[in-house]
């Protein structure tokens, strides 16, 4: 029986969702959606392993705002809401204001690539999976993408269109699905079928 493990940047899934999507997911019918999608193109039958979310917390000044304490609050309890999705695990990362050239304050995740990275290659290196279905965009992770195909592991990437529709940028690194065995693009089609 093939062993699948679900690997989920938060962050992107949100920025994904709500900037070209204008929608919220429900966690647990995207992961039966990715199940069925890897059980569809796969000989023998798919045990969904764990799905794994890694997102962060958002930022607190040191005496924080009405606002910020808030926003915090309700980020706090969706991720209990997703802890108790059954064979759902949260890694939480931390997120840090830095300051642009103009010295306008800009956010971004720490440790959540390296916690996907790390689990993704720790799993494969002791064959607990043999399949792993990975939502993300950052090109840090092609090291743990290596590392799993080295162990006889599928990595199958699911991303967002390659440009935003609002920026005209790339959504994500096109490395990540050159390096991955199967590729499939995340559509309005699929982000119907996981809507709340």
């Amino acid at each position: 029986m093939a062993k699948l493990a679900i690997f989920m940047d938060g962050g992107y899934v949100d920025k994904l969702a709500e900037e070209e999507f204008q929608m919220r997911v429900d966690y647990q019918k995207l992961v039966d959606r990715l199940v069925t999608v890897v059980s569809s193109k796969t000989h023998e039958p798919v045990d969904l392993f764990r799905t794994y979310y890694y997102h962060c917390l958002p930022f607190q000044s040191s005496v924080p705002t009405p606002e910020e304490q808030t926003r915090y609050s309700q980020k706090r309890k969706f991720f209990e809401a997703l802890r108790n999705l059954p064979r759902f695990t949260v890694r939480e990362g931390r997120l840090a204001r830095v300051f642009d050239e103009s010295g306008h304050p800009i956010f971004q995740q720490k440790r959540v690539d390296l916690l996907l990275g790390l689990e993704l290659a720790l799993l494969s290196g002791k064959h607990q999976i043999t399949h792993a279905a990975i939502i993300a965009g950052d090109s840090d992770l092609l090291p743990a993408f290596e590392v799993a195909k080295q162990e006889g592991v599928s990595v199958w990437i699911f991303h967002g269109p390659r440009r935003s529709r609002k920026e005209g940028r790339p959504t994500f690194a096109d490395e990540l699905r050159l390096a991955a065995d199967e590729r499939l693009e995340i559509d309005a089609s699929f982000m119907q079928q996981v809507r709340r």
